[in-house]
Order: structure tokens, then sequence, then C-alpha cells
């Protein structure tokens, strides 16, 4: 087995590496040469913790997705048809990207690029940073084999963000927020004639071409990262917050809050489904400070998704609902917050964490996850194979439920009480002989 194979297998979870083989083995038959890259590479080799997994196929990559889909029971979630490349979801949570081998050439700056299909060499020398330029390959007969052509491996090594091509932030300006984000996320340097290239993209003002729509997406990944107030700081400091709404700046821009919400968010499980959720709480602290006018006006400037923008706007009115379960004098038991706050929206939990201001609501909530949820993750596998009924049916899921509970509502047993310690013997009283 390949070093990098191996270094692959135990950064992934479990669930990942289904994933993989998933698409392995969706692969194989269809004769598509396949690779495992960009972030998912770059955060293996710079020994972070891999969030999503990114596939390219020098091949047809919409075509495999499909089989991937029919036959592990993933979801697809969106298609790029100009880039041919799909985003899935697995019924464990997992997210995967497969993409299409491909080149791309920008008849102007900040247009949408000319795609045409490329070799995986080809495809690697057209990325953003030479981080994010490695490749690893799936293939049956060259399994494991690393493939480096930008020297992206030395880079990381040196902790340094270089840029691949000379005219990269002229094609796509959306490089020049994203290199923020990576610096921050990464802990990276910028080598030093990327900066010049930075300095001189933004003497141009190559920043007035990224399209609306980039702008959103970057939005939506900033709300993920761990230290979203630390990347929001960055980007002001560039003048490139203003990018997003012009008077998103100084004072309006709520840090403070943005701490308070990293922090918060951190108490999730750190999962797909959770992170995904983060969005409309980030964008009710992103603009928490601004007049409405001006937070309706942020949507309309980035042409926001309808489905983003309803999430956000309405989380509000949505997490009145479970406020009221939580604060609710009816519970009594620690099962019941488990089972309403397990079972509730992900992005209403955090927002009531940060928004709530009744104390029964705070106090259940920091009880789920700082003692209830953990006594349930200790739960050992023995102790779940002897819940009756079979998985995936009512009659488990009740069961399960039911155990869950039982767990959470025992009595720890009394301990006897302590019996005082024996005094110690008085000693006899001395006896006084007299003399005769």
């Amino acid at each position: 087995m390949s070093d990098y194979i191996y270094m692959l297998e135990s950064h992934l979870s479990p669930d990942q590496n289904r994933v993989v083989a998933d698409v392995q083995k969706a692969a194989g038959p269809a004769n598509a040469n396949l690779f495992l890259t960009g972030g998912a590479m770059r955060d293996m080799l710079a020994g972070f913790r891999i969030r999503d997994l990114d596939f390219v196929v020098e091949g047809n990559a919409l075509k495999l997705a499909k089989t991937v889909v029919d036959e592990s029971g993933a979801r697809l979630l969106s298609i790029d048809e100009n880039r041919r490349s799909a985003e899935l979801l697995f019924p464990s949570g997992a997210t995967a990207q497969i993409s299409m081998s491909r080149a791309e050439k920008y008849a102007r700056t900040g247009a949408k690029p000319q795609v045409t299909a490329a070799t995986i060499q080809e495809d690697l020398r057209g990325r953003d940073f030479t981080c994010n330029a490695i490749a690893l390959s799936l293939n049956r007969a060259s399994h494991g084999l690393l493939l480096d052509p930008m020297n992206g491996l030395a880079d990381i090594g040196r902790h340094e963000l270089r840029a691949i091509s000379t005219y990269g932030f002229y094609d796509d300006p959306t490089r020049l927020l994203r290199l923020e984000r990576f610096r921050i996320r990464l802990g990276f340097t910028v080598e030093e004639r990327t900066r010049m290239q930075v300095a001189n993209a933004r003497e141009a003002q190559v920043e007035k071409f990224i399209p609306p729509r980039a702008i959103a997406e970057e939005l939506k990944r900033i709300a993920v990262e761990d230290s979203p107030a630390e990347i929001l700081k960055a980007l002001e400091d560039t003048g490139l917050l203003t990018m997003f709404l012009p008077s998103l700046s100084g004072p309006k821009l709520n840090l403070p809050g943005m701490a308070k919400f990293e922090k918060l968010a951190r108490l999730l499980p750190d999962d797909a489904r959770s992170r995904a959720a983060r969005l409309p709480p980030f964008l009710y602290v992103l603009t928490e400070k601004l007049t409405p006018r001006e937070r309706q006006a942020l949507p309309k400037s980035i042409e926001m998704p309808k489905a983003d923008v309803d999430a956000w706007l309405k989380m509000e009115a949505r997490a009145k609902k479970l406020e009221s379960a939580l604060r609710s004098a009816r519970i009594r038991k620690p099962s019941q917050v488990y089972h309403i706050v397990a079972s509730a929206p992900p992005d209403e939990v955090l927002f009531l964490l940060y928004h709530s201001t009744l104390k029964p609501v705070q106090d259940r909530l920091r009880a789920y996850f700082q003692k209830y949820l953990l006594m349930v993750q200790e739960i050992t596998p023995e102790e779940w194979a002897a819940v009756e009924g079979k998985p995936g049916t009512p009659k488990y899921a009740k069961a399960r439920e039911d155990f869950v509970s039982n767990r959470l509502d025992r009595r720890p047993p009394r301990k006897p009480p302590e019996e005082p310690p024996l005094a110690p013997p008085a000693p006899e009283p001395a006896v006084v002989r007299r003399g005769r």
C-alpha cells in the first residue's frame, strides 16, 4: 500500500472512507481515471481534518456521479453544467464533489470561463494556488501515485500560499477573497511574488469584476469556517469586505458578535450537516448592526439564492417554537431536553444559543451539549447492539429512544450512609492502692 493511501485512510472518517470506496467502485466499470484532488489533498498533507472530498475524473464526471447516486443512495445537491461537476450528499452525511478534469480559458476578467476536457496534469496546472494543485491517483494501475506538477507539497511544508499563474487574479478575481480565507484557515503566509501579483491586481481594481453570485458563494464558505471573525477582519483590512455590502464595515461590522458565534458553533457536532446549518445564524450575526434597509440590500447586491435568504430571514420565527419547548415547565427529565434538542434543526439550536435571553433555555441547551450528549456518546457498540429490533424499522427507533431515555434519566445508585468511626475505648480508671 502506498504511504499516501495509508495517510489518506488514517485522515478520513469511516464514513468518508466508505465514500471513497463507493466512488472507486463506480469508476472501475466505467474505465474512468479517478483522482482525489483539491482541498482534501491539501488538508491531508497539511495535517488538517478533511472536510470534503474532491474527485476529478478524466472522462464523463456527471455520468459517474449519476452512477454513484444510483448505487450508494447519495443525493445530488447541485450540478455545474459549465464545469461538468456535481456535488453529492451521502446518507452518512459526508459530502463529495465529482468534477471533470478540465482546462479553463477566460475571455476577459471575471468572465464565465470556456471549459474544455483536459488531462489531470493540465487540470492541476490551471488551478488557483499550488497547495490545491495536488492529486492522488485512485486508479488500479497507479494507485497511490502522488501528482504534484506545481511543487505544492513544498509550499505546504513552508506554510506558504503561492499563486500558480501570473494572471490568475485577473482571470478570476474571486481568488482575492479566497486567498484571505485560506490564509486565515491554514495559518499560512502569502509568498512574496504572490503578494506583488495581488497588489497589481488591486491596482487594476479587478475586484470590481467579481460576479455577484461568486461573492454569495464565498460568503457561504466563510460561514462554515472555524474563524469567520478573523476572516471578515482580514477582508476589512484589505478593503475587500465592501464587495459584499458597502455599509458592512467599521462599527457596523459585528466582530464581537461574530466571535461569540464562532465559539458557540464549536458546541455543535463537526459534521457536514451542522456546518451547512451555520449559514442562517451567521447571516443574522453579520447583519445584526445594519439598518433594516441595509439588511434587505445584502441578498440583492450579491444575488443570494432564495433558499438561503428564506432560511436566514425566517429563522428567528422558526426558532420560537423550539424556544417555547425548551422553556416549558413540563420538562422535568434530562431525556426530554435531549430529544427536543437532538431532533431540532441545528441552525435553530445555534441561533437560540446566540440570541435567547431566557435562562431556562440557555441552561437546558448547555446541559444538552455539556452533559447529556456526552452521556449518549459514551454508550458502547455492544450496548447499542443489545437494543431490540432491526435497524431502520420504527420498532428499533422507538427501542433506541427508550434506551437513551433510560440511560439519561436513571439516578446514580445511592451510597449507603457511612457509619461513624468507632470511638476509641475509654481508658480504664486507674486503681489507687493504699498501702497497708
